[in-house]
C-alpha cells in the first residue's frame, strides 16, 4: 500500500507539473510543439474553442478509443494521467484565465514550457506511464501494424510545429521549432539521469571485507572472480557490483580506507535490469 501510494503521488505530482508548464507557458505563448497540446494551440487560434477544452475533448476521445481497441492491455496509469491532465487544464482555464503571457520574456517562458512538461514526461515514462494523447494512437498502431510509429509521431509534430509559422508570426514559429528540437533531448537526458547507477569493477587482494560491506551495509550483492595480472603475474580477485549513486560514494570511500592499493573502475550506466533495479 505504501508503494502504491508513493507511485500515485508521483504520478499526480508529475501531471500537475506538466499542466502548469503547458497552461501558463505553452498555451499563453502559442507554442505549437508537442502532439495534442500543440494542435490545441492551433485550434484555439481559429476561435472554435479554447486550447484547454480541445485538449480535454481529444484526450477523452482517444482514451475511449484506447479502451475499446486495446482493451485490458490499456494502461490504467496512462488513463489516470490523461484524465487528470485534461481536467487540470480545464480547471486552470476557468480559475485562472490568461489573456497574455506571464512575462514579456518569451525565451524565459519557452524554457519553462519545455522543462516542466519534459521533466514530468520523463518521470511518467520511467514509471511505465504517459500523459495519453498521441501516445494512445501509438499504442493502437503498434498493436495492429509494424509501422514505425515513432517516426510518424515525429513527422506529425513537425507538421503541427510548422503550421505555427502560418497561424502566428515567424518569431513564435521559430520558438516552437526550438522547443520541438530541445524537448526530446531533454526527456531522454532526464530519464537517463533518473536511472543513473554506478557499475564497479574492483581488482583487489582481499575481497571478503569489501563483499561484506556491500552485502551487510549497502544491502546489495556482488560477483567475484579470480584473475591474474598480465604484468605482475600475481593472483587477484575481481569484484563486480552495481549500486546507486549514494551507495557508490560509500563503497568508494570504504575501499580507499580498507584496501588503498585496490584498482577501481567505476562506470555510469542507466540500463540495469534485474533484482533491485528494473525488470523487463
Amino acid at each position: 500500500m505504501k508503494t502504491k501510494l508513493k507511485s500515485f503521488s508521483l504520478l499526480t505530482g508529475s501531471i500537475l507539473l506538466m499542466a502548469v508548464g503547458i497552461y501558463f507557458f505553452k498555451f499563453s505563448n502559442n507554442f505549437t510543439f508537442g502532439g495534442i497540446t500543440g494542435l490545441a494551440v492551433l485550434v484555439a487560434k481559429t476561435g472554435l474553442m479554447s486550447a484547454s477544452d480541445f485538449t480535454f475533448i481529444m484526450n477523452m476521445v482517444l482514451l475511449l478509443i484506447g479502451f475499446i481497441v486495446i482493451g485490458k492491455g490499456f494502461g490504467l496509469m496512462t488513463a489516470y494521467c490523461s484524465i487528470l491532465l485534461s481536467v487540470t487544464l480545464s480547471l486552470l482555464e476557468r480559475i485562472m484565465p490568461l489573456a497574455q503571457p506571464l512575462t514579456d520574456q518569451p525565451m524565459l517562458e519557452l524554457i519553462f514550457a519545455i522543462a516542466l512538461p519534459s521533466i514530468a514526461s520523463a518521470i511518467l515514462f520511467n514509471m511505465g506511464a504517459s500523459s495519453g494523447g498521441t501516445d494512445i494512437l501509438a499504442m493502437i498502431v503498434k498493436k495492429y501494424t509494424s509501422f514505425n510509429i515513432g517516426n510518424a509521431l515525429l513527422a506529425s509534430d513537425i507538421v503541427i510545429t510548422a503550421l505555427g509559422f502560418l497561424m502566428f508570426d515567424i518569431k513564435t514559429g521559430l520558438y516552437s521549432v526550438l522547443g520541438l528540437a530541445v524537448r526530446s533531448l531533454m526527456i531522454d537526458n532526464v530519464i537517463e539521469s533518473l536511472n543513473l547507477s554506478k557499475y564497479f569493477n574492483v581488482v583487489c587482494k582481499n575481497p571478503e571485507p569489501i563483499c561484506d560491506f556491500i552485502v551487510q551495509k549497502l544491502n546489495r550483492s556482488a560477483t567475484t572472480l579470480q584473475g591474474t595480472g598480465a604484468f605482475s603475474g600475481e593472483y587477484r580477485y575481481i569484484i563486480f557490483t552495481a549500486l546507486n549513486r549514494h551507495q557508490a560514494v560509500k563503497l568508494r570511500n570504504f575501499i580507499k580506507t580498507q584496501e588503498p592499493g585496490a584498482f577501481i573502475l567505476i562506470s555510469n550506466t542507466s540500463e540495469i535490469i534485474g533484482k533491485g533495479f528494473h525488470y523487463v
